[in-house]
């Protein structure tokens, strides 16, 4: 039983790895945020650069050393995240900010969350090869996202915040991709 669990391990490591591979890139986000009951609207515009990270790379081994691995090359792959978002509305700068993402198993590891600046862990699985699913818990507060990547050129997002059984938040993203490669230097 044990080796048929590492054969999934190793086939979702797979599936992630080509997941994040086939997001290489600039995006271009539109976002909006429904904030629940209330029903208020936000609506965000993000530009998102994508890498690839490959097994040992030293941002890798970072992310690994932060979340306490005893094995710090253990991180299969992984990818960085960087985005620079502005209020639609009113055109304020939202955020600036970076991510990194490592994999392990089924296990994705971030050196943040979405509401904290903490190391965390998600759960992912792929319900369909173009399609990865995360759920992430930390703070009493569960944030579950759907990934999926449309043909070549797009990806859609959907996100749901909840907090004690009630969902407070819902997110839906429309992503084009801008820029098929980015600076390696990143």
């Amino acid at each position: 039983m044990t080796s048929l669990l590492k054969i999934v391990q190793t086939a979702d490591e797979q599936m992630i790895a080509e997941f994040f591979q086939a997001s290489v890139g600039q995006w271009r986000s539109e976002r909006r945020y429904y904030t629940l009951p209330q029903g208020k609207i936000k609506e965000i515009v993000s530009i998102i650069t994508i890498r690839f990270l490959a097994q040992g790379d030293d941002e890798l081994q970072q992310l690994a050393h932060l979340h306490d691995l005893s094995n710090l090359g253990s991180l299969t792959c992984g990818a960085k995240v960087s985005w620079e978002s502005t209020d639609l509305h009113n055109a304020i700068k939202e955020a600036i900010g970076m991510t990194i993402f490592g994999v392990l198993g089924n296990i994705l590891y971030r050196d943040r969350g979405f509401a904290t600046t903490k190391p965390v862990t998600a759960q992912y699985n792929f319900p369909h090869p173009k399609t990865l699913c995360l759920r992430t818990e930390y703070n009493n507060s569960v944030f579950e996202e759907e990934i999926k990547l449309i043909g070549d050129k797009y990806r859609t997002r959907q996100s749901i915040i909840s907090r004690a059984g009630e969902q407070l938040m819902i997110g839906q993203y429309l992503e084009k991709r801008i820029q098929a490669e980015t600076n390696p230097l990143m």
